[in-house]
């Protein structure tokens, strides 16, 4: 009499630019014998090349990472493996930010404090097809409500992030100098700021931006 086979373990990918933490992760969830990581990325463009050349099952990804964060890796591996689930690890996990994961298609948000064997199991579930999310997360994204900023003021906010003027602002958003005072005009009044630097601020702080 034969028994059935063990099933394939689970296909992981992990990307994050803090090697240490990586490659510890990577070793904690080879331990498990349904999950095996087959690759590891430290920025996103690379994590996205990974993992559609080891045709992974699931991709555990830090949010803010060089080149694409998080949330554009999982865009782009929805559109170009769909059978790849994704989950955010993080250690920013801002009310916007799980309101723009979960847009994005992404099935687990859970901050880099989680235990491995939790991550472990958040993975399992996302490759059936569920989702999680880190309650405590949750909470704060519903009481923080949605961003009241439009999407040309959240652009408009972003570029003025780093202190650029607002010619050159005007120049990258392809708007006219005019425009792009009203935008953060209105930014600053809707965010009830002091000036457009201390809306970046607040913006970012919520995950807006």
């Amino acid at each position: 009499m034969t028994t059935p086979a063990d099933p394939d373990p689970i296909r992981v990918l992990l990307a994050d630019d803090e090697n240490l933490i990586r490659e510890a992760l990577a070793q904690m969830l080879d331990l498990e014998d349904d999950l095996t990581v087959v690759g590891q990325a430290a920025t996103g463009t690379e994590a996205v090349a990974v993992a559609l050349h080891a045709r992974v099952d699931v991709a555990v990804l830090d949010l803010q990472m060089p080149g694409l964060d998080g949330i554009a890796v999982a865009e782009e591996l929805t559109r170009t493996l769909p059978g790849c689930a994704t989950v955010i690890v993080t250690s920013h996990g801002r009310p916007g930010h799980l309101k723009r994961a979960l847009a994005a298609g992404v099935r687990g948000f859970l901050p880099k404090t989680t235990s491995a064997a939790t991550l472990a199991q958040v993975v399992r579930t996302v490759h059936a097809g569920g989702r999680y999310v880190d309650p405590d997360l949750a909470t704060e994204a519903i009481a923080a409500g949605d961003s009241p900023l439009t999407p040309r003021e959240s652009d408009v906010l972003e570029l003025a992030a780093d202190g650029a003027p607002v010619d050159e602002i005007a120049a990258r958003a392809s708007l006219s100098p005019g425009t792009v005072r009203n935008y953060l005009s209105s930014a600053v009044t809707k965010l009830g700021a002091a000036n457009r630097h201390d809306a970046c601020a607040v913006a970012r702080r919520m995950g807006w931006i």
